[in-house]
């Protein structure tokens, strides 16, 4: 991997999970945005920047990050199976129960003060539908929630990603043997939103490509021939302001899912283009900045903290900030930006006061 690339896969994946946190910052009615979720508010400002972000034009992300750790693992198969298995249990299990217990930690620590706690009940955040406070709930149901349903939920990529990674042989003998067929197939699932347990197939086409790209030895440091970056950003932008808008006009029926799933496929497929390929410049620009880069180095921090802070730190700003004129894009805003600035400082607390701690919590990442 030459300098170039490296730095393009760091940027990128600092990128995707600073966004992932305004993603997770939205503030609409509708709690779960989906591939196709038709939003039942009126069309204003706020909602259609909202919808436009967190379920339009950012959702290329986890693709990304997807396609990223597959070229990366891909690259590796050179060592021992077990070796490379036992690794990404060091750098993904290892840190998803400990980033699982500090999102039940937050969530505790919250709970204690009748202001905070209210933010706390008001998110709903928990994934089994139960909202009482964690000391009624006992130390099964925290167990429970420790190991398999996190309050912190953006670990689902994690540990879905352990589990290509452990499926590693069979995903690149698919590649590599029947490419056609397989690439069908995973296409497939990811259109039709698969997931059985915890085998969710969002990054199965994604890893794959990665891995992919590794064994052709393509170039994707350098901008191909056929590729156009007025035509991928027009169709990028494009499809996510068409979907933008239909998840606020159309009715719920089998068609309009279907038509706003293709958009969101389109509109992830044109976003990596665009953005992989198109933003060259500022990836060199980003990583000539010593500030940047020193803040790349906290990118596993801001992904394993940011959930549940930034849902109950939205909740805390709506209950005090709703008398201020458009005080829910002042939010949406304000929000993530301060979940930034929290997670990256305590990262860089966590690194120079217990760096062993923070090595094991990182998967030995930001060092």
């Amino acid at each position: 991997m030459n300098r170039f690339l490296s730095q393009k896969f760091r940027f990128y994946s600092f990128l995707c999970i600073a966004m992932l946190v305004f993603v997770h910052g939205y503030n609409l009615k509708e709690g779960y945005l989906q591939a196709f979720s038709l939003i039942d508010e009126p069309l204003t400002f706020t909602t259609f920047i909202e919808y436009f972000l967190a379920n339009g034009i950012l959702r290329f992300r986890i693709p990304m990050l997807f396609i990223i750790s597959g070229y990366i693992f891909a690259m590796q198969d050179n060592k021992p199976y077990p070796v490379m298995i036992k690794k990404r249990f060091t750098t993904l299990i290892i840190p998803y129960f400990i980033w699982s217990a500090v999102g039940l930690l937050i969530t505790y620590l919250w709970q204690q003060h009748p202001v905070t706690a209210k933010a706390v009940h008001d998110s709903v955040m928990d994934q089994l539908g139960d909202n009482r406070p964690y000391k009624e709930i006992g130390w099964r149901g925290i167990l429970f929630r420790w190991i398999a349903v996190p309050t912190s939920f953006q670990l689902w990529f994690i540990r879905s990603l352990f589990i290509y990674n452990l499926l590693y042989p069979v995903f690149k003998w698919g590649v590599t043997k029947i490419p056609v067929v397989w690439f069908s197939i995973m296409f497939l699932l990811w259109v039709t939103l698969f997931a059985v347990v915890f085998f969710e197939g969002q990054g199965l086409l994604f890893f794959s490509l990665g891995i992919w790209l590794n064994k052709t030895n393509y170039l994707i440091d350098k901008r191909p021939e056929w590729y156009s970056r007025y035509l991928s950003w027009l169709c990028f932008i494009s499809f996510g302001v068409i979907k933008t808008f239909m998840a606020f006009e159309l009715e719920h029926n089998i068609v309009t899912i279907w038509v706003l799933v293709f958009l969101y496929a389109g509109t992830v497929v044109s976003g990596l283009l665009a953005v992989w390929f198109g933003a060259d410049e500022l990836v060199k620009w980003c990583m000539q900045r010593k500030w940047f880069v020193w803040i790349t180095a906290f990118s596993f921090v801001i992904y394993g903290m940011h959930v549940p802070l930034i849902e109950y730190i939205t909740m805390l700003m709506s209950r005090y900030m709703n008398h201020l004129p458009n005080h829910r894009l002042i939010i949406y805003v304000l929000a993530p930006s301060t979940v930034l600035v929290i997670s990256i400082a305590t990262g860089s607390l966590l690194r120079r006061l217990v760096p062993k701690f923070y090595r094991l919590a990182t998967g030995g990442r930001g060092f």
